[in-house]
């Protein structure tokens, strides 16, 4: 049987996946116009300030990680409604987060070009993502606060606020965007400076909004913040034990990230840097969709082998395969023809345009893999307990296929596009080892205590 006929799942994944996607596609639209807004100042600008995301990105591989093992277990937890624990989960996670955050501020603060300088060695790209990074830096913080306690919302099943806070940010980041980066309503013209305070002060109204919902209004998980000074031994070391894994994979992801920004952002064709910011923007606008309906299945997941129901969950898995890979092929043919349109957004070079059309068209065919490994890997395997397996395809690929062919293709002095193409090529290759995984169905293990 290829489709469960459990109803329930059907709407269990729809009523989370809308709010997580909703919520992805937010957060996107807030990225997207700072990078637009931004772009009317030259390649330059949007180079610099893509560079200067990059330790965002980082940022979010940590929280991302300590997020998951939030989710995990207490989806988990919450298959056997042990709220108790999930309260616990939640404040052991949240400090790890903060411990992160408050490193990456201190460096970016007071190393603001040597940072940059890892990933570009345009002058003024670093200049400029230097200006952005020594102010957007002091908005970390905050977004650990907000994610960890969107991922506590989200394991109990509440991921409409996500959405509603995201909401809110964006209309916030926005104005602020229009107001600082081109100087109205008195302001002085801030340029990159601009953008990187309007997020920041978006980033505080998020922290500030969901502090409010989760701490006065929810009904399920009921937290306080002095909970948030409560520790357990036995829950602490399987946070470390189950979470460590998930923060490794983040690493080795987060690595991959910022190699492989390296790796293009010194490739010697004109426009390349822009392209790749453009491209990997598209790529994060696909994405969302699929990431949104992935993370719905994982906490569908936790929730079923929590409960301990692994038949129901033979089920859904075959489902869910059929499900994102066809969502795969609709999200490749979709990039594809919002190739053209979406690249004159931007008020980039025409080498840029030229390089920024070949990235996407490799998009537009790597995407069907990520739909389909993402779903499996992170929605199955990883929700379903088998944390390891994830770290070590994942650690395999990117170190021994990923960056070693992307690095061979630049010293052989192949065309941009085709170094872009063996740093994606990973996002195909793992459909095969999902296939093989997902179907021995070895990964259902249950967590709790």
């Amino acid at each position: 049987m290829l489709f469960t006929k459990d109803k329930s799942f059907y709407k269990s994944l729809v009523l989370l996946a809308i709010p997580i996607a909703l919520q992805n596609l937010v957060t996107f639209s807030v990225n997207l116009a700072d990078s637009v807004m931004v772009g009317s100042l030259g390649d330059a600008a949007v180079s610099g300030m893509y560079m200067g995301n990059q330790i965002q990105t980082l940022l979010q591989v940590f929280s991302g990680g300590i997020e998951g093992a939030i989710l995990i277990l207490a989806a988990q937890y919450w298959g056997k409604r042990d709220t108790e624990s999930i309260r616990k989960i939640v404040a052991i996670g949240i400090r790890f987060s903060l411990i992160v955050g408050a490193v990456l501020t201190l460096v970016c603060a007071l190393f603001p070009s040597e940072v940059i300088s890892i990933f570009a060695k345009d002058r003024d790209i670093i200049e400029t993502g230097a200006e952005y990074l020594r102010i957007v830096c002091f908005s970390y913080l905050f977004f650990c606060i907000t994610q960890s306690l969107i991922a506590a919302m989200r394991s109990v099943e509440i991921a409409r606020i996500g959405l509603y806070v995201s909401l809110c940010s964006l209309v916030v980041n926005i104005g602020l965007n229009y107001v600082m980066i081109f100087g109205k309503l008195g302001f002085p013209a801030m340029g990159v400076e601009g953008a990187a305070l309007a997020t920041l002060i978006a980033r505080i109204v998020e922290t500030v909004i969901i502090a409010v919902y989760v701490f006065a209004y929810d009904k399920k998980l009921r937290l306080k913040p002095g909970d948030l000074l409560k520790t357990d031994r036995l829950l602490l070391r399987d946070f470390v034990k189950y979470g460590l894994p998930i923060i490794a994979g983040q690493l080795v992801w987060a690595t991959n990230m910022l190699t492989s920004s390296a790796i293009m952002g010194r490739q010697t064709a004109d426009g390349a840097v822009t392209a790749m910011s453009i491209a990997n923007t598209v790529n994060n606008l696909a994405y969302v969709v699929m990431n949104g309906m992935s993370g719905a299945v994982g906490i569908i997941t936790g929730k079923t082998i929590g409960a301990g129901l692994e038949d129901k969950m033979r089920e859904y898995a075959k489902t869910v395969q059929i499900i994102f890979l066809a969502l795969g092929v609709v999200t490749g043919i979709t990039v594809f023809l919002i190739r053209d349109p979406f690249i004159s957004l931007y008020a980039v070079s025409d080498a840029a345009v030229a390089e920024a059309t070949k990235y996407i068209n490799v998009l537009s065919v790597t995407i069907i893999g990520t739909c389909y490994q993402a779903a499996c890997l992170f929605g199955l395997v990883k929700s379903g307990g088998d944390i390891s397996f994830v770290f070590k395809n994942d650690f395999i690929f990117v170190f021994f296929v990923v960056l070693p062919s992307a690095i061979v293709a630049t010293i052989l002095g192949v065309p941009a596009w085709v170094v872009f193409a063996c740093l994606k090529c990973d996002q195909i290759l793992k459909c095969f080892v999902a296939v093989v995984k997902i179907n021995r169905y070895n990964w259902m293990k249950n967590l709790t205590r």
